[in-house]
């Protein structure tokens, strides 16, 4: 299991995420339009305050029990959910986000019908690649879960096959992005910090980034 990340230097984070901006305006985008969230599972409480001062102001957690502490401690930031979303932990997530990235069960569904904020919004998680044992909806299922949402869905958010080129992550976002053309939606959640230049290439609004952040 990855370590924890101490020691984080504000002034470094500052020069990666302006790294990370250089490396999507390269890629064709605007880097206005592409949202880095920096995600920080890894993370620790004590070093959140150095995102802030390094410019970063969108998270994203894993975890519901880190999400509540850190959310609690810091609420200057916007807080996403990024992590397999399990349904008993929905009513635990809610309060603390803005969106909740990771969608993929008719289970989440019913519980955000219990739970959701007015202003909660979510990502339906796409299994784009049909990888077996992975979270996510098929494509063939998007149609469904959207009439079931029982709140507003902004887009959708896939996670490739992991693969050492970033360029074999093409496909799988180009064809998220045509799922979200043809339903209308306008967030794509897609690319980490293997593949984040690939995925703003094919239209990602939110990219998220970890180790390119940090190391």
């Amino acid at each position: 299991m990855p370590r924890l990340i101490s020691g984080l230097d504000a002034a470094k984070v500052r020069a990666n995420l302006e790294r990370v901006h250089e490396e999507i305006a390269a890629a064709g985008r605007d880097p206005a339009e592409v949202t880095v969230l920096a995600a920080v599972k890894y993370v620790p409480l004590e070093e959140i305050g150095t995102l802030g001062e390094a410019g970063v102001t969108v998270l994203g957690e894993n975890r519901a029990q880190d999400l509540e502490r850190k959310a609690g401690a810091h609420p200057e930031f916007r807080w996403h959910f990024i992590g397999a979303l399990q349904s008993r932990k929905v009513k635990q997530i809610v309060p603390h986000v803005e969106l909740i990235h990771s969608v993929a069960s008719e289970s989440a569904l019913r519980q955000l019908e219990r739970h959701a904020e007015p202003q909660t919004e979510i990502l339906l998680e796409v299994n784009v690649a049909g990888e077996e044992g992975k979270a996510g909806i098929a494509p063939a299922e998007l149609a469904r879960y959207l009439e079931l949402a029982p709140v507003k869905v902004t887009g959708l958010m896939t996670m490739p096959p992991f693969a050492a080129d970033p360029e074999a992550s093409r496909p799988y976002f180009a064809r998220l992005a045509e799922l979200a053309a043809e339903h209308s939606l306008r967030q794509l959640s897609m690319g980490t910090s293997q593949d984040y230049a690939v995925a703003a290439a094919e239209g990602a609004t939110i990219v998220r980034i970890g180790t390119t952040l940090y190391a």
